[in-house]
């Protein structure tokens, strides 16, 4: 990190091009999504919960309401629950270029608070967000102006036919693993792994461990979409109707860098709950933490109807476009820690 602050003038000469152009890259994303009859919403950032994934982790915000007791909310982690509240009231194809705040994460490609933008098709395939993915990699490839994404001496050509993998697929080719094989036996996917598990180790900390080694090698030349998760790896997304053992969910990577998780939505109330109970679970074993699970949130899944989304990291492909080294170049006022 620089000693010097972001304000001192030649800090800012250096870091200014880069924020010239995220106005560009923007500004092109912006006119994508107008073009294809998406609404910009702007979704409240303080919620009852920041979310409830497992590894991610909010930023707590007092409200004293008058004449009331203090409450703790938080400060979204994504703003997927208050954007499946619009569908569920009838909105059918919406998009939020969200500010979010994840606690914990930095460095050269996160930041604890950053721009992510995140848009819903209502009655839409997963299929259909994907293409839309892809086309906004490659309009910000252009607005970039570089030719190319590119990260530390990797490029990726947006423009190129994508890599479509399935994470089944990913493991027999680059860790030698016959992941159908070793679906919810953890010492069985240790074994191929060659890892020895922690006595605590779950399922899902193998796989975790497994696919980060995998994940640097995606994107090189041309984006790799990673699809067909394991259900329990994708809390928020259905079952695929062929295979209910794999779910609805896709990641795209550039150089070795996700960009983007989309999802065939689940809508299911009783499952999400089931499932966030569990993450829930899984965060105070491994954290000693929870987040309350949002009781209005599942509500309106039962109004919501079928959709599918993205939640795709502005700043990350902003930097890869303008082949920037650091997060903090993107960002007009970078977090003070």
């Amino acid at each position: 990190m620089n000693p010097r602050p972001f304000w001192h003038a030649d800090i800012h000469a250096d870091r200014r091009p880069f924020l010239v152009g995220r106005g560009q890259v923007k500004a092109a994303l912006s006119s994508w999504f107008a073009d294809q009859g998406f609404l910009t919403v702007e979704c409240g950032a303080v919620q009852t919960s920041p979310g409830n994934e497992t590894h991610l982790h909010g930023f707590p915000v007092l409200w004293r309401p008058e004449g009331g007791a203090e409450q703790t909310l938080y400060l979204h982690t994504s703003p997927e629950f208050a954007a499946k509240k619009l569908l569920a009231a009838g909105e059918t194809r919406i998009v939020d270029f969200a500010r979010v705040w994840r606690n914990g994460e930095q460095g050269p490609l996160h930041a604890p608070e950053f721009t992510m933008i995140e848009w819903y098709r209502a009655h839409a395939p997963w299929t259909d967000v994907i293409a839309d993915t892809l086309a906004l990699a490659r309009t910000a490839q252009v607005a970039g102006g570089n030719g190319a994404l590119a990260w530390r001496g990797r490029s990726c050509d947006a423009t190129a036919e994508p890599e479509m993998l399935s994470c089944e697929q990913a493991f027999a080719i680059h860790a030698g693993i016959d992941l159908a094989a070793c679906l919810d036996d953890r010492d069985a996917l240790a074994a191929a792994a060659g890892i020895t598990p922690r006595p605590d180790d779950s399922w899902s900390d193998i796989f975790s461990r497994i696919i980060v080694t995998i994940e640097p090698r995606l994107g090189d030349g041309r984006l790799t979409f990673l699809t067909h998760y394991p259900v329990c790896e994708a809390a928020l997304a259905r079952p695929c109707p062929d295979d209910p053992r794999w779910a609805e969910r896709f990641e795209a990577y550039a150089c070795g860098v996700e960009l983007a998780n989309g999802f065939g939505e689940l809508t299911d109330a009783a499952e999400q709950q089931r499932r966030f109970e569990a993450d829930m679970d899984e965060k105070q074993r491994l954290y000693g933490r929870r987040y309350p699970i949002d009781a209005d949130f599942i509500a309106a899944l039962s109004h919501m109807p079928p959709a599918s989304g993205v939640a795709l990291g502005f700043d990350r492909l902003t930097l890869l476009a303008l082949g920037g080294t650091d997060i903090r170049q993107v960002i007009w006022t970078p977090f003070p820690g």
